[in-house]
């Protein structure tokens, strides 16, 4: 017989932000600032940005329920390395080169994610188990003295915590913050829920520009009057940081002090939690599912963001499905895709246009403020 799932509680950090907007203490920044209008569209900045934080520091690659399940992989080129995801027979995580060890060939050529009991190279039909070791060779009496054990695949650290897959290009990379965020997103129960959709955006614009979007409620009853405005009460926010992950919490519609704010229910129908995952991904926790969207650069003025929406369970009647695909529409196609990504492209055409030389920051935007100290420290 199954056992009664406990129910989950918001964490110390989680529930201090809470009782932060219950009392009336949102977080504000204390002055107007700026910031340099080239650090969006210089291109040596931009190069800069790709080799001291984009080749060193831990990216969020996918949700865990990309891969729900053992000896599956899919191919991920959005960062610019051939990459394979792959959870072995145990139901570990791998990120690998996309690379046959023998003349080099691309592996994987589908970003949908396929059964892979083996990985095995189009051009010769050399094999790989889904945890990187050569198996399989035709022929290999034509390798004399060969040593299969060396050339497994090529492998890039990886870390899972909290529903989440991080990878990194160095081997050195430090993935403590990621692990720490383990318990915010456990308490959430991310780890378990189903990926009902996926979508990648074309966002003409710098990576910054899309993160910033997600660092300030000052737009929210301006830009999306129209869509999600009626659920938020304007410039109820207040924040704190998960080693250079910024965790926020915007004010619903509901009173706080109405609520049992140790019911996780309750809290999450009067906040909506985002994570700015650093450098350059975010998450948006609804009342009832989740969305990841994972930014990577392409260039200077272009950005791709991977959309992935988190449901607690697959929808099993034609009224559940409908109701998810009203939540997907409603965020993805207007929230995020009509309105954040295009605000996201006309700032860098804007700016690109060089007839300011710096932005204008409000005490409503100091999380954008906060983000970029953590850049220029990283850089």
């Amino acid at each position: 017989m199954d056992m009664p799932r406990t129910p989950r509680r918001p964490t110390p950090g989680q529930r201090a932000l809470a009782e932060a907007l219950a009392h009336g203490d949102a977080i504000l920044g204390e002055r107007v600032e700026t910031l340099p209008a080239s650090i969006y569209i210089d291109p040596q900045r931009y190069e800069a940005e790709q080799s001291r934080i984009f080749d060193r520091v831990p990216h969020l690659l996918a949700p865990s329920a990309l891969l729900p399940e053992p000896r599956t992989a899919v191919a991920h080129d959005g960062y610019g390395t051939p990459l394979i995801l792959a959870r072995d027979d145990d139901g570990r995580p791998h990120v690998f080169a996309n690379v046959c060890r023998h003349r080099g060939t691309r592996l994987i050529d589908s970003y949908e994610v396929a059964p892979a009991k083996r990985i095995v190279c189009p051009y010769h039909a050399w094999a790989y188990k889904p945890d990187g070791q050569l198996t399989g060779m035709p022929r290999a009496d034509c390798f004399p003295g060969f040593d299969k054990s060396t050339h497994g695949l090529s492998e890039f650290p990886c870390v899972e915590a909290g529903g989440l897959i991080w990878w990194a290009k160095d081997d050195s990379a430090d993935f403590s913050d990621a692990e720490a965020l383990g318990p915010d997103l456990d308490a959430f129960g991310l780890g378990d829920h189903y990926l009902y959709k996926r979508k990648t955006h074309e966002v003409a614009g710098n990576w910054k520009l899309f993160v910033d979007a997600f660092l300030e409620s000052y737009h929210v009853q301006r830009l999306h009057a129209h869509t999600i405005a009626p659920f938020f009460t304007d410039g109820i926010t207040a924040a704190d940081f998960v080693g250079k992950h910024q965790r926020a919490v915007v004010g619903r519609e509901s009173y706080l002090a109405d609520i049992d704010r140790d019911d996780w229910t309750q809290l999450r129908a009067a906040l909506t939690y985002t994570y700015q995952l650093f450098p350059a991904s975010v998450i948006i926790v609804s009342p009832d599912y989740i969305n990841l969207l994972v930014g990577m650069p392409q260039s200077v003025d272009r950005t791709l963001v991977e959309d992935f929406m988190l449901i607690p369970e697959k929808p099993a009647t034609n009224e559940a499905e409908a109701h998810w695909q009203r939540s997907w529409d409603l965020l993805d196609g207007g929230t995020f895709g009509a309105e954040d990504f295009y605000a996201a492209a006309l700032c860098h055409k804007g700016l690109a246009s060089g007839r300011i030389d710096h932005i204008v920051l409000g005490t409503l935007e100091a999380g954008i403020a906060d983000f970029h100290r953590k850049v220029e420290a990283a850089l």
